[in-house]
């Protein structure tokens, strides 16, 4: 961020971030404060653009959000977020248009027929924007690839992958250095190995998993204790450091995973592979054994590189089923290993019960499971299933992953940590308010909050109808998670140690923790060779938080594009739902199957509304009747936008409501502003 100051008028320099109404802000480094963009004084600037901004004034009067921020203008666009744009393209003769969503907005590009090459009606295909211009109608643009053609599934999803910078495929270099270590085990690749293969070791993964890189192993200890095996993929054996396959896998950072498409971090022959646990078959693998005594505490480990064979590849529906009634046999899969389950179901609960005493936060937000039919069409939304299976399995990869952290850091290795930081304490004491205008009081200070005041919290509003909305806005309260190479802890989980270990085929901090584990189970590490792995993991971190930040962004959008694609389909449909967020144009509604959408402000005809930001709610002037965070209401499906992944409910109201005459002219003015 750069700063001027010419004749009196003050600029800097800065990315923009959009809003959903066309305004935006531009961050002030040098104080931390934003500055307020309205959409009429943007002169073309898009969303992510970096642009120079000079400073108007303050904004005054109006009852609205940005009254205490300084607002700007655009002055110029020094340079563009986006080059490209990914959509469907429409063929309208004279000339075509391409629609695509860059960043916050959804924009046309018109493309002249001399620049439509091949592309047909209805494809998805990739435009270069040769000419901005006034972006909003007459952007330029040609196109340069076909991404899939009109009529095939999938195509939209392809298109988002592409317009976030990513792809599904893998450049000829990439791929050829795959199929030359996509081989069998030879004798040489267990020089050193400990021979497994004879053991009770299996996955459990989802019906529709194909990249199995854990797997998992019990028995009983004398004295009551266990033995819990975790056997995991060793990608790093064929991922050899600073190869094609691992610039590449360090560029992706991770696999991301769309519905019914993968952007994966490696090439397929790997992931799902000479890479992947599958059953009956030879893998090699780094092991971790834990002896974990009736408490659930580690009391020894062992860490090895092993060879192992899946006895069998179970999934987390068949496997819950055992486990929520014992008195059933299962599958026949499941029955063989009857005994080995309701000992791992045994131990996860011993695991659970020691996480939930020391005050590891438990997060119950609903995820959604989007349905595809054969053409990509959603056709049923509900809540994803959290089961005993994938409790279990969450419960075995938790404890490894704390005591690999727990390992390394007391060896001094170098290393990459998963890090949650403590909340900001300003963000805290807002969330306190919040709870505090909802009737919920919260225990602890905002200084030095404790994982454990959340988890009391969350136990006092469990079944009730805003449980939800709180799970959502203490999520947001709470800083991300990163990577980074110092031991800062994970105050979510509660842990002075942690990282990620059990996912090396998609998460590339894994692969590069299981380097250093290796090197340093081989013999002594250098110092010069200490030197570098640091410097190696100090980037890895930093570009592993990027690249899950841009994952999880384009998974959202995804969900956000097929929810809304599953409403098309249910106009004038009425559901019930509670409200999940407030603002002076409207409130967010959440239905039961984790759709969101807007119930606008000038579609509330029974009264004119006002906005009180420090209640969360809108309030009648006239009746006094509030719409407050966590209500629940009856609403009903009125309009979709596909494009802007928008969309829009109406109030059932119980009876016929007379619309509210109109306020004087001021009064007008301001709820039109305040909708916009």
């Amino acid at each position: 961020m750069k700063k001027s100051k010419k004749k009196s008028k003050i600029s800097l320099s800065a990315n923009l971030r959009k809003i959903g109404n066309g305004a935006g802000f531009v961050r002030d480094d040098s104080d931390g404060t934003e500055v307020f963009i309205p959409a009429s004084k943007m002169n073309g600037a898009m969303d992510g653009d970096f642009v120079e901004v000079e400073i108007i004034r303050p904004v005054r009067g109006g009852n609205f959000e940005y009254k205490e921020r300084r607002r700007g203008q655009v002055v110029r666009v020094i340079k563009r977020a986006y080059s490209h744009a990914a959509g469907e393209f429409r063929d309208h003769g004279r000339y075509g248009l391409v629609t695509s969503k860059l960043g916050k907005e959804t924009v046309r590009i018109v493309i002249a027929n001399r620049n439509k090459g091949e592309a047909q009606d209805g494809d998805t295909v990739e435009a270069e924007i040769i000419d901005y211009a006034d972006y909003t109608d007459s952007m330029q643009g040609r196109i340069t690839e076909i991404i899939s053609r009109g009529g095939e599934p999938g195509g939209d999803i392809l298109a988002v992958i592409r317009q976030h910078g990513l792809s599904i495929e893998f450049s000829e270099a990439v791929e050829a250095e795959a199929a030359s270590v996509s081989g069998g085990i030879c004798e040489n690749d267990l020089v050193g190995r400990r021979d497994l293969r004879d053991e009770t070791i299996f996955t459990i993964d989802g019906a529709d998993s194909k990249d199995f890189d854990d797997a998992v192993s019990v028995k009983r200890l004398e004295g009551g204790g266990y033995k819990l095996g975790v056997h995991i993929a060793d990608v790093s054996h064929y991922v050899v450091e600073g190869s094609e396959l691992d610039k590449e896998a360090l560029n992706r950072g991770t696999s991301i995973y769309l519905l019914d498409q993968v952007a994966p971090m490696l090439p397929v022959s790997l992931s799902n592979g000479i890479c992947s646990l599958n059953e009956g078959v030879d893998r090699l693998t780094l092991t971790i054994d834990m002896m974990v005594n009736a408490s659930g505490e580690v009391e020894a480990h062992e860490l090895y590189e092993s060879v192992i064979r899946s006895k069998a590849r179970l999934v987390y529906g068949d496997v819950s089923d055992l486990l929520e009634n014992a008195a059933l046999s299962g599958t026949e899969k499941c029955a063989a290993l009857r005994s080995e389950l309701l000992l791992m179901g045994e131990l996860a609960e011993v695991l659970y019960e020691r996480r939930k005493a020391r005050g590891s936060i438990e997060f119950d937000l609903d995820e959604a499971s989007i349905q595809l039919n054969s053409e990509g069409i959603p056709v049923e939304i509900s809540v994803a299933d959290r089961r005993a299976a994938n409790k279990l399995i969450e419960e075995f990869m938790l404890l490894a992953n704390e005591t690999v952290a727990r390992r390394c850091h007391g060896k001094r290795l170098p290393f990459i940590y998963r890090i949650h930081q403590k909340p900001d304490p300003d963000r805290l004491t807002e969330f306190r308010k919040f709870l505090e205008g909802m009737g919920i009081k919260m225990k602890g200070g905002v200084e030095r909050p404790r994982p454990s005041d959340f988890n009391a919290m969350l136990e006092k509003i469990k079944g009730r109808p805003e449980e939800n909305v709180i799970n959502t806005v203490m999520l947001r309260t709470m800083k991300k998670a990163c990577y980074g190479v110092e031991c800062d802890g994970h105050f979510g989980l509660a842990l002075k140690y942690y990282c990620h270990f059990t996912s090396p085929i998609r998460r590339y901090p894994d692969l590069m923790i299981h380097r250093i584990i290796k090197e340093n189970l081989r013999g002594s590490i250098t110092m010069k060779r200490r030197d570098a792995l640091a410097k190696k993991a100090d980037y890895a971190a930093d570009r592993s938080s990027e690249t899950e930040k841009s994952a999880l962004d384009l998974e959202r959008e995804v969900e956000k594009m097929k929810k809304a694609e599953y409403m098309r389909y249910h106009i004038g449909e009425e559901y019930d739902a509670v409200i999940s967020g407030v603002t002076s144009f409207g409130f967010f509604i959440g239905l039961s199957n984790t759709v969101e959408g807007l119930v606008h402000i000038d579609t509330l005809m029974d009264d004119y509304y006002v906005y009180d930001a420090a209640k969360y709610r809108l309030e009648g002037e006239s009746s006094g009747k509030k719409w407050t965070l966590g209500d629940a209401v009856k609403v009903k499906a009125e309009s979709v936008d596909v494009s802007r992944r928008e969309v829009n409910f109406t109030i059932v109201y119980e009876k016929a409501v007379k619309a509210y005459a109109a306020k004087p002219k001021k009064g007008r003015r301001y709820r039109r502003r305040a909708g916009r």
